[in-house]
């Protein structure tokens, strides 16, 4: 097992499952506080990394395409704060972050979790039923049937035809997108009985968003449609030719001493046990000869 408590959350590897709390300080984003404690299957994971940087750090878990519809329905747009698979590190726990790297990376590849799409999700989706207001809109999902509901703020050319109740086998896909700079956001849902390309703030099957605190809520309405919706694998990103091998620089041979010294003083503390000292200090050293 190991395991890294934060402000920002706690995050705990248990063999083949990793648990994802949420912290409860003020900085944690409303959509990961709402979302609540996650469970990720190991083979829903294509990888892990940890970035340091001056005071904290990030780590990050990057899931396999089509594991998890959140992530589908939000095509990657989510930040870094409102992204469940990412987490704040403080600067005096960088040796256990790479150590829960280490671990999770070792994982994957004594388990072969291949890196290819998953042709189902892995991941449930947000519980229902579930309701948000934001925008000009609120947006309610009972599991069977969308119901769109809206506000003075609406549009009269969208709100006169009243409220709009969407059933599950005729919604063929949901989309979210944020505000950015002047373009506003929406939560849009396309219907097998009717198209349109009207933007969002007069098509009756969206709801408007105009980038305020709620808005990342909506894509909890979107993935939790997703989720049952038919399964499409998203296509794979074009890979670019790593470039050839370098030898290691003499900032990285520093950064490897740094890190032994680290892991040696988390043993000492009593955060890390005798045998996750030793694998933890023979990748180092690995990494050191290589």
């Amino acid at each position: 097992m190991a395991e890294i408590i934060q402000r920002d959350g706690t995050w705990t590897y248990l063999g083949d499952t990793l648990r994802l709390v949420p912290g409860r300080d003020k900085g944690v984003s409303l959509l990961r506080r709402t979302l609540g404690e996650l469970t990720v299957p190991l083979t829903a994971l294509a990888g892990a990394s940890f970035e340091q940087g001056r005071k904290t750090g990030r780590l990050r878990l990057r899931l396999r395409d089509g594991a998890d519809p959140l992530l589908q329905a939000t095509g990657g747009k989510l930040t870094d704060t409102t992204d469940p698979y990412q987490l704040t590190v403080e600067s005096d726990r960088y040796g256990v972050a790479e150590y829960f790297v280490d671990e999770v990376r070792n994982a994957l590849l004594l388990d072969e979790v291949p890196t290819s799409p998953c042709d189902t999700y892995l991941l449930p989706g947000p519980a229902v039923p579930l309701s948000v207001s934001a925008g000009d809109g609120t947006a309610s999902f009972d599991g069977e049937h969308v119901r769109l509901e809206w506000n003075w703020k609406t549009e009269e050319a969208k709100s006169s035809a009243g409220t709009r109740v969407l059933a599950l086998t005729d919604i063929t896909a949901v989309e979210w997108q944020p505000a950015v700079g002047l373009e506003n956001g929406c939560l849009r849902f396309t219907l097998r009985s009717s198209s349109t390309k009207a933007p969002p703030k007069y098509d009756p099957n969206s709801i408007e968003l105009w980038g305020f605190k709620k808005d990342p809520l909506m894509a909890l309405v979107a993935a939790a449609v997703q989720a049952r919706l038919p399964h499409t694998t998203p296509a794979p990103a074009l890979e670019e030719t790593p470039p050839p091998p370098q030898p290691p620089a003499e900032d990285d041979h520093d950064a490897l001493l740094r890190r032994l010294r680290e892991l040696g003083e988390l043993h000492r503390e009593g955060v890390l046990t005798e045998d996750e000292f030793a694998l933890a200090k023979a990748a180092v050293l690995k990494r050191l000869s290589g």
